[in-house]
């Protein structure tokens, strides 16, 4: 297993629109991502839980490790409240287009920037599992205001 030290939590703040969304005439409007709410627990835990669930599973190595810290990948992941699908989603990081241009990534061929897209992909994954706990144990009285007042009753 690898020997690293948890990476800082992403920071959530001054985020524009998340990468892989659009508005639904049904929720202009509703424009608040939560993602203050969501930076709150990812500091409080939930980041350290998932990376280190993670982490025993990563094909990746320590080099890997050091490469996707040194391009800030880490700290390019967003967690957001989706108005839309009414559910919590991510936008994973990728290893940039231009790695071959890069030092730090230069190393690298086209199927070993693949498994860290990968890896990366899962590792939100991860941490979208663990944040969803969080929120189904606050959801009744909540300091985050995840609750139904918030958001509305959920359907299943």
């Amino acid at each position: 297993m690898i020997d690293i030290e948890v990476p800082d939590s992403p920071d959530l703040s001054n985020r524009g629109m998340p990468r892989e969304f659009e508005w639904q005439e049904e929720t202009l409007g509703s424009e608040d991502f939560y993602r203050e709410d969501v930076e709150d627990l990812l500091q409080e835990g939930a980041w350290q839980e998932g990376f280190n669930e993670w982490i025993e599973y990563t094909n990746l190595d320590d080099e890997h490790f050091r490469m996707i810290g040194d391009l800030g990948l880490f700290q390019a992941f967003d967690f957001y409240w989706d108005p839309t699908e009414d559910r919590l989603r991510f936008d994973a990081p990728t290893v940039p287009d231009d790695w071959r241009e890069r030092d730090a990534t230069e190393s690298l061929d086209s199927s070993t920037v693949s498994m860290i897209d990968a890896a990366l992909e899962d590792l939100g994954r991860t941490v979208q599992e663990v944040l969803e706990g969080y929120l189904e144990r606050n959801d009744e009285a909540s300091d985050y205001g995840w609750g139904e007042d918030t958001y509305g009753k959920r359907e299943e």
